[in-house]
């Protein structure tokens, strides 16, 4: 028997857009904000020393691993109280980062194949990260964003996958998860029971012996394509 996908699920980061221009941006756009709001703090913390803040940050509180916008924040709380000025400019600087967090450039195929995608099935966001799509512009597209933070715990947590299948109101077995990230995407989704597909822009080698994605594509508009053929995957039962 042929099972069809009747939802999919998207991972955020690396899968619709590069995270890693945003992260640099994040930090230039914070030591800016620094130098002209809080001068000791951006004297105390240039960007190298920030970063290594947020990783003792990151360090000291494992029970927040799943909600890193909490994490920057006391980051930024840190680094004021360090830097011996005034903790109430944290809200402030904060903002700062949730503005370029949003700001994100789409890979080429990314914004035109969602598009596609959502006008065929119904679409949700799964991240372990702290993107905004109402922020970033297209929560219209999608049914639903559940992240770490919400769920309590992050992928490839089976629960966090699970939920998203109990909003969506279909089975694990006919949701496809979309991400790039071979254990928290693609493992993380195929022991929850979902389907699984990796999205792999650079040819990256598959790391053995995690079992393979049900399906392996280079772009949105390859799956956009293969749901358009068909998208029936054998039933693993």
């Amino acid at each position: 028997m042929n099972l069809p996908i009747r939802a999919i699920t998207f991972d955020l980061d690396d899968t619709l857009w590069p995270f890693a221009p945003i992260g640099e941006r994040i930090e230039t756009a914070l030591h800016a904000w620094f130098a002209e709001h809080s001068p000791r703090t951006a004297e105390r913390f240039p960007i190298s020393e920030m970063r290594a803040l947020r990783e003792r940050v990151f360090a000291e509180f494992p029970q927040h691993a799943h909600d890193l916008g909490l994490l920057r924040r006391l980051t930024i709380e840190r680094a004021l109280h360090e830097s011996g000025d005034d903790p109430a400019l944290a809200s402030a600087a904060y903002a700062i980062f949730f503005q370029e967090r949003n700001r994100v450039d789409f890979y080429p195929d990314a914004h035109d194949g969602l598009q596609r995608i959502a006008a065929r099935l119904p679409i949700a966001a799964l991240t372990n990260g702290n993107a905004d799509l109402a922020a970033i512009g297209i929560a219209g597209l999608f049914r639903f964003q559940l992240g770490a933070r919400e769920y309590g715990a992050a992928k490839p947590d089976a629960g966090l996958f699970h939920e998203a299948c109990r909003r969506l109101g279909v089975a694990p077995g006919e949701v496809l998860h979309v991400g790039d990230h071979p254990h928290m995407d693609v493992a993380g989704a195929a022991n929850a029971g979902l389907r699984s597909c990796w999205i792999d822009r650079g040819d990256h080698a598959w790391p053995e012996p995690l079992a393979r994605a049900d399906l392996h594509i280079p772009t949105l508009t390859a799956l956009a394509d293969w749901l358009d053929a068909g998208a029936l995957f054998e039933n693993a039962a």
